[in-house]
């Protein structure tokens, strides 16, 4: 939610205030305001189409890390969620970074309170703590090093195997993490609404009517699902496979935003997204599509809402961070 305090500076600034002009053209906008005021608009992929076809940079969460951490423009535009445009903060105290709308939250986020994980983390004194990326600058600022999905393998081996280690937020991308490089990591019960919506009995059949399709799917998915996939992987991974191999069919165990850029990078391929237990559009995360065109121009515009960090959680955060672009760095990732 909106503080009362970040609603007295919108207002002061006129954000809240001002009417939208329908005949506007965001696309051209958006694109003389980024030029006039050196900005730079990151998107996840899982973002809208029209925003990831406007975005300087389109990834997933190491991707995202890492274009943040090297960007020269003096304004950070996040087209994600709130964890995401923190890290960029974390990384780039100088810039100001820009979120399009606050409420733009993480399931998988906010299923791992800070206070209650700190007094998880004293219970286990002997044990390393290594979080998803997928967590607010408190968790990551209790962490010893962080991971994305596409290096959290790497990560985890990098530690003696009688290490003991606290994975968190993800139960689901801990236990895959487990079962692949045969560790015994003491997991955090949390987990993304998006990727524990699918539903095995619905995948089955359209396996069934789909023969010659491959199932790929995000390690965020609950294992009676990866254990039918015929790969796991992060999101760029997921989308670099489904360039390189040659099968012409996928269904896609993700959020559905990713299928845009497989459709443009191999248009002559058939793409299905993976169904959900229900008959709604559970396989969208309804945090990442509070973004809109509409909230990047305005964001842009009045520079608000901004993401502010105490410096204290800044630099206790970004330590973990860089300890994983060190290691992401020596394993060649």
């Amino acid at each position: 939610m909106i503080s009362e305090e970040e609603k007295i500076k919108l207002k002061e600034r006129g954000f809240l205030e001002k009417a939208i002009d329908p005949s506007i053209d965001f696309f051209e906008e958006i694109k003389k305001i980024k030029k006039k005021k050196n900005a730079i608009l990151l998107a996840h992929y899982y973002q809208d189409e029209d925003i990831q076809d406007i975005a300087d940079y389109i990834g997933d969460s190491l991707g995202l890390a890492r274009e943040a951490e090297k960007t020269n423009a003096n304004i950070i535009v996040f087209a994600g969620v709130h964890f995401m445009a923190e890290t960029a903060k974390i990384l780039n105290p100088s810039r100001k970074v820009l979120i399009p709308d606050l409420k733009a939250g993480c399931s998988l986020s906010d299923s791992c309170p800070p206070k209650l994980f700190k007094k998880f983390k004293e219970d286990h004194p002997d044990h390393i703590v290594i979080s998803y990326i997928n967590c607010s600058a408190e968790i990551k600022a209790l962490s010893d090093v962080i991971c994305t999905s596409s290096n959290a393998k790497s990560i985890v081996e990098s530690f003696p195997i009688d290490q003991p280690i606290i994975f968190a937020p993800d139960k689901n991308l801990g236990a895959y993490i487990n079962k692949i490089s045969k560790r015994n990591m003491l997991l955090w019960n949390g987990a993304c609404m998006v990727h524990e919506i699918f539903s095995l009995e619905k995948i089955t059949k359209l396996k069934i009517r789909h023969p010659k399709a491959k199932l790929i799917a995000h390690p965020e998915c609950e294992e009676a699902i990866l254990r039918i996939a015929d790969m796991i992987g992060s999101t760029t991974q997921l989308l670099e496979y489904t360039q390189k191999d040659k099968t012409t069919e996928f269904i896609v165990a993700t959020e559905s935003g990713i299928l845009h850029q497989m459709i443009k990078l191999s248009p002559e391929k058939t793409f299905i997204p993976a169904p959900p237990e229900n008959n709604c559009a559970c396989n969208d995360c309804p945090h990442m599509k509070l973004n809109t065109l509409e909230k990047i121009y305005t964001c842009l515009l009045y520079e608000q809402p901004e993401i502010i960090l105490e410096e204290s959680l800044r630099l206790a955060a970004k330590k973990p961070i860089d300890k994983m672009l060190e290691i992401s760095k020596a394993a060649g990732i």
